[in-house]
């Protein structure tokens, strides 16, 4: 299938079924993603407390979850809404976000990809790198905060390893977006590096991941046609905008507008 005839697919299905996806995020990022889902057609819900973080996961289409800011009690939600998305066959997508910063975001981050490997793992370089390495898949990597130390590129092989070692699908985003399915490696070269001035729009790629991976049963073109979708509206608002704040409004209607 010609990748535009595959983006307006699943762009079409997301406006026509509203999946509603549920995100365990940061602190910094909610509102942007939950923006972004409900400019792209989805509907979203961010809900994080242990005693509803099952019950939430239950009703979605997709289950995102995001290490941004940690705490033991989400942790648990997350870990329950992880085992109970994958029980019930729901996709779900995790961003490891600062992986490699500290000893406690490597430990959860092993705790919970082993008790309930997800559909999709979506990261920049160092953060795909430093989770690998937590499997001893590669070698350790430190990450800037949460900013990558790493280049997309360099970071294939530890996703491809990766990738194969949970059955899942890597993205790992940079200049060129990488997916990776086992041997398989897809590349997106839509974007611009205004999106790196922008607080979150990693967070916003993998909450995208949830939307697309709610309409399509193919892991790796869902994570594909949200990096592409990312991307090109990226490039878009960066020529409708003067800077990071505009672009964010810029980002939203572009999304809002999209027509493949």
């Amino acid at each position: 299938m010609e990748r535009n005839e595959s983006l307006r697919r699943d762009v079409a299905a997301i406006r026509e079924r509203s999946p509603l996806v549920h995100n365990i995020t940061n602190f910094v990022v909610m509102n942007n993603t939950a923006n972004a889902l409900l400019a792209l057609g989805a509907s979203p819900v961010m809900a994080h407390a242990r005693e509803e973080a099952a019950d939430m996961a239950r009703l979605a289409g997709a289950l995102v979850v995001n290490l941004g800011t940690l705490s033991p009690q989400w942790v648990e939600g997350m870990e329950l809404a992880m085992r109970t998305a994958r029980e019930a066959g729901i996709p779900v997508v995790y961003d490891p976000v600062g992986a490699g910063a500290t000893p406690y975001r490597d430990e959860v981050n092993a705790k919970l990809l082993r008790e309930a490997p997800p559909a999709i793992v979506r990261g920049n370089g160092s953060e795909i790198m430093a989770v690998a390495a937590g499997f001893g898949l590669g070698t350790a990597v430190r990450t800037k905060g949460v900013d990558s130390t790493a280049g997309s590129d360099a970071a294939v092989e530890a996703a491809a390893a990766l990738s194969e070692f949970l059955k899942a699908v890597v993205v790992v985003s940079g200049p060129t977006d990488y997916v990776v399915h086992g041997n398989e490696v897809m590349e997106n070269g839509y974007g611009t590096p205004m999106m790196t001035r922008v607080t979150g729009m990693g967070c916003t790629a993998s909450a995208l991941c949830g939307a697309f991976a709610a309409v399509n049963g193919d892991p790796a073109e869902a994570a594909l046609n949200a990096m592409a979708l990312m991307g090109i509206c990226g490039e878009r608002a960066a020529a409708a905008s003067a800077g990071p704040g505009s672009f964010q409004t810029a980002f939203l209607d572009a999304l809002y507008a999209f027509e493949a």
